[in-house]
């Protein structure tokens, strides 16, 4: 084949994320995260070796968190990576919205892990197994050790500004009643409870707090059932934890505009629509690029006279306190006059030493205008006796033989006259077959003309 010698080879898809990857553990900050991360690896090895002898599904469903916390250091790497990267021409507003995918996806990996544990455990009401407790306690407090200190050891921006910004969970909503009460009898304990846990360290308690209760039930009574029941709760949990955090990321991802800034913006567009030089503001939309990041595009009809870098100063400044990447189009009004034109008509058609014109009020008054065209009457002039029941405003022009002269100029014969014999006098529409080439705007015209009700003719 041909060589191409100054061609780029092409990379594969692992060679790439390769690339990428080298590029992120260059980077000091990466170590602590990529050491979390082996240690969880090994942890959920463990853990999942105690759920296979302990046979306890309650503890698998607790493992499952050990397993988003490894999705959440994930993530988090995708975030110092995303602050590495610069803008390129293919991604215009940077890599923001690859960590906002990574967390969408995260929470949704989390729900489905949640929606498997309600389906075995459905499965285990019909038929309960024997649980083994010589482990569960000991796998219990392994989890939970680990997922606090990721928690509460590595700083994950993305989840941080999520669960902050993000509707609070049930179980929030149910622990923070509960805290109300505690914080009413002792005051000093507001400062842990209040106003809002976090929801990830809430459901780690949670879960570890329901395997205990599981433990102790089933050494005194060997009440297996309580097992299933946990591993329920612990689902439930998950899957009501997770959700507000799928459906904020999911509404950053479809470019929705953020509901608690929308005062803000109208309020700021405003204050855009009174500046000096600006007549309209139109086709705003702003949207969410990345968390806490938002983007928009808005465009401003400015006068003639106007400066337009001056306005698109003005413009910026304003919406730039709250819109970090703003687009912004200005352009000068120009209005479009409406002028009219007479179109002249062919001298095949008509001939205007033969034919005599109804004279039409016209709109403007002008030497230029073909006499051959003319407006409609206006409405406040009467309408012609020969109308015959049309308004005149709606008649077209009439063109008439100037052979004969009679009264009101129709070139009608008084008295009783059938139609064809009209016909045949000359009166026809142009291309139907009329020997002189007559037009008229009537399409009915009644069999009798110049009679009065009674019959007589007309004086």
């Amino acid at each position: 084949g041909t060589i191409h010698l100054f061609r780029k080879s092409q990379r594969s898809l692992v060679g790439k994320l390769t690339h990428e990857f080298r590029l992120v553990a260059a980077d000091r900050r990466s170590w602590k995260i990529l050491l979390f991360g082996a240690i969880n690896l090994i942890c959920i090895g463990f853990l999942l070796m105690w759920c296979s002898s302990t046979n306890s599904i309650a503890l698998t469903a607790y493992t499952y968190l050990t397993i988003f916390d490894l999705f959440s250091l994930v993530t988090c790497l995708i975030s110092y990576w995303v602050m590495m990267k610069k803008p390129s021409p293919v991604y215009s507003f940077g890599f923001e919205r690859f960590e906002v995918l990574a967390v969408f996806a995260s929470t949704v990996l989390a729900q489905l892990g949640a929606l498997f544990i309600l389906k075995e455990s459905a499965e285990r009401f019909l038929e309960q197994p024997e649980i083994h407790t010589g482990r569960l306690l000991v796998g219990t407090f392994v989890a939970l050790f680990f997922n606090l200190f990721t928690m509460l050891s590595i700083k994950n921006k993305p989840f941080a500004y999520v669960s902050e910004a993000a509707s609070t969970s049930w179980l929030q909503e149910h622990v923070a009643d509960l805290s109300r009460s505690i914080c009413g009898i002792i005051p000093g304990l507001s400062s842990i409870f209040l106003p809002r846990m976090n929801p990830f360290v809430l459901i780690d308690i949670a879960g570890a707090l329901a395997l205990c209760i599981t433990y102790m039930l089933i050494e005194i009574n060997n009440y297996f059932a309580v097992d299933t029941a946990s591993a329920i709760a612990i689902a439930l949990m998950t899957f009501g934890t997770m959700y507000p955090m799928s459906v904020y990321s999911g509404k950053v991802l479809l470019q929705t505009t953020p509901p608690h800034v929308i005062g803000q913006l109208d309020k700021l567009l405003r204050e855009v629509s009174t500046l000096d030089g600006v007549l309209e503001v139109r086709n705003e939309h702003f949207w969410t690029l990345g968390f806490g990041t938002l983007a928009g595009s808005v465009h401003v009809r400015i006068r003639r006279d106007a400066n337009e870098q001056m306005v698109l100063a003005h413009v910026t400044n304003r919406l730039y306190t709250l819109v970090s990447t703003l687009t912004v189009q200005i352009f000068k009004d120009d209005w479009i006059r409406p002028t009219l034109s007479a179109v002249p008509i062919a001298n095949n058609i008509l001939n205007l030493s033969d034919h005599h014109i109804i004279p039409m009020p016209s709109l403007k008054a002008a030497d230029n205008l073909n006499p051959v065209t003319s407006t409609p009457a206006k409405p406040s002039s009467p309408p012609p006796e020969f109308s015959f029941n049309t308004p005149g405003k709606n008649v077209s022009p009439v063109i008439l033989l100037n052979t004969q002269t009679k009264p009101y100029g129709l070139g009608f014969n008084h008295g009783s006259a059938p139609y064809s014999s009209v016909l045949n006098q000359g009166l026809g529409i142009p291309g139907m077959g009329a020997a002189q080439g007559f037009r008229t705007g009537f399409a009915n015209v009644p069999s009798r003309y110049g009679t009065n009700a009674r019959g007589q003719p007309r004086p």
